[in-house]
């Protein structure tokens, strides 16, 4: 049997569709940050970049194509405005571009792990390869620039030490105990990803046209500042450091770079994202203070994504990805 014939299965055809709508999406952003960043090593990552997503993009086309399915619009030219003032300084730009790489690291990952044709195998390892090389690229670039803030620091116990006692899970009666290394991180990480979303609300509610897009944006963006605080709270509570904000790097520019289409579904993917981010941080939690932030922030998440959906379906601005058929139509028709 040739695998390289086998029909695509409806994980693999979903995966390929998402893979094509985020990275035509992320790629809409890098071509307008290329277009406006004045430091040449950061330019030169970003064209890096756009050069790995056309050869990428090209072949996720030929995939869809080949088994007889529509390429989905995803996001074009179209959503670029292109020669108005500049949104976002060189260094946010960097940030971005290694958080949009962690995220497409393990969209990567999950394509890899539903794949079976070999074909496709082999795309999503040389995409992973890719992601690899740029998460690389651009950490040497931030901890050149000394923009890159590492995780906090712990000192080593002289012994392995076990749990003595049920008091290892209170974080809200009894005594508290400090934070475990496995602990932080998720709230790492988390972070992480709560200021990127605050910072891209902050910049895109500025310029956005629209009323009821900019009052969603005020809205994820109080959002993400709480999560923000929260995480923030348990970890100075133990002297450890939260990551710095990006708010500073945003521009005052009210000069709209993209489509208010772009703007919220890059909001809407980032919490979406954020939710299975949430849910490994929670699973590692071991105090109880700590579970019930998580269990707060999902919940909270899951509102925002509720608003979102419903503000994309009114707008026409949701493609909609390949269904199962649908048996009693069908039969209907006959």
């Amino acid at each position: 049997m040739d695998q390289n014939k086998l029909k695509l299965t409806s994980s693999e055809i979903g995966s390929l569709w998402a893979e094509y709508v985020n990275g035509t999406m992320t790629d809409t952003v890098n071509r307008y940050m290329v277009s406006i960043i004045e430091d040449e090593e950061i330019k030169a990552i970003f064209e890096d970049a756009i050069r790995t997503f056309e050869k990428q993009k090209n072949q996720l086309i030929t995939f869809i194509e080949n088994e007889g399915f529509p390429v989905p619009i995803g996001f074009t030219e179209s959503d670029l405005n292109k020669g108005v003032e500049r949104l976002f300084t060189d260094i946010f730009c960097l940030n971005y571009l290694h958080i949009m790489t962690l995220h497409g690291l393990l969209g990567h990952s999950t394509a890899l792990a539903v794949s079976v044709r070999k074909d496709l195998r082999y795309f999503y390892d040389s995409c992973d390869n890719d992601g690899k090389r740029m998460y690389h690229q651009t950490i040497e670039l931030l901890l050149k620039k000394g923009n890159f803030q590492r995780d906090p620091l712990f000192y080593p116990a002289k012994n392995p030490e076990f749990v003595s006692s049920q008091d290892f899970t209170d974080g809200i009666f009894g005594k508290e105990r400090c934070l475990a290394a496995t602990e932080i991180i998720g709230i790492s990480f988390n972070l992480k990803k709560s200021v990127m979303a605050k910072t891209l609300s902050i910049a895109f509610s500025q310029v956005t046209q629209t009323k009821e897009v900019r009052e969603f944006l005020e809205d994820s963006e109080k959002t993400a500042d709480q999560q923000i605080q929260a995480f923030a709270k348990i970890m100075m509570a133990d002297n450890l450091p939260a990551p710095k904000s990006w708010e500073t790097e945003v521009t005052t520019s009210t000069d709209s770079p993209f489509s208010d289409k772009l703007m919220l579904y890059h909001i809407g993917f980032l919490f979406q994202a954020a939710q299975a981010y949430h849910g490994t941080g929670l699973a590692s939690a071991m105090r109880t203070d700590l579970v019930t932030t998580y269990e707060s922030i999902i919940l909270k998440n899951l509102m925002v994504t509720k608003k979102w959906f419903n503000l994309m379906v009114q707008n026409k601005w949701l493609e909609q990805p390949p269904l199962a058929p649908n048996r009693n139509e069908i039969a209907k028709e006959k």
